[in-house]
């Protein structure tokens, strides 16, 4: 995994085997620091604060591969972590925030994403998010930040 953003409590990171390979819109990863089973688990604070990010990560992250010349039409945000089992380990919560583009190869945007288990081979092809993509994502999360609609106060976050 390639390192994108962290706050205090999580981590935003892309996939080094992605669901989606980066010409089809791209895949990031946003989850805490802390290990938790599911969103049940978080504190009021920390579930505002995760939304908060979950958007300003997906507005970047939107802005960033359309000025990458992939034109993403969507984006769909999708916690699981049921995979974890198949290893006998306890899921642990995190999100996925997938790009759908408009020309899609492999993961058309007008359809559900294709999630077959990694043995099919299925992503073998993929391509991760390349160090250009990332860093055009950091400088659209910086540009994000300062809209005022993401101002901490206006969430009843104080950092």
């Amino acid at each position: 995994m390639a390192y994108i953003y962290e706050t205090k409590n999580f981590l935003v990171e892309s996939f080094e085997t992605p669901h989606i390979t980066r010409t089809d819109g791209g895949h990031i990863k946003i989850f805490p620091k802390i290990p938790i089973k599911n969103r049940t688990e978080m504190s009021p604070t920390l579930a505002i604060e995760f939304i908060r990010l979950t958007m300003i990560i997906g507005e970047a992250f939107e802005i960033a591969m359309n000025n990458r010349w992939i034109k993403i039409v969507r984006l769909n945000y999708q916690d699981m972590g049921n995979w974890a089992f198949k290893s006998g380990k306890e899921p642990y919560f995190h999100i996925h925030i997938y790009g759908r583009a408009e020309n899609a190869k492999y993961q058309p945007y007008q359809e559900s994403v294709n999630l077959p288990d990694r043995s099919t081979g299925f992503y073998k092809d993929f391509e991760a998010l390349n160090e250009d993509d990332i860093q055009e994502i950091q400088k659209q999360i910086s540009f994000v930040l300062k809209q005022e609609k993401y101002n901490p106060k206006n969430w009843g976050l104080s950092f």
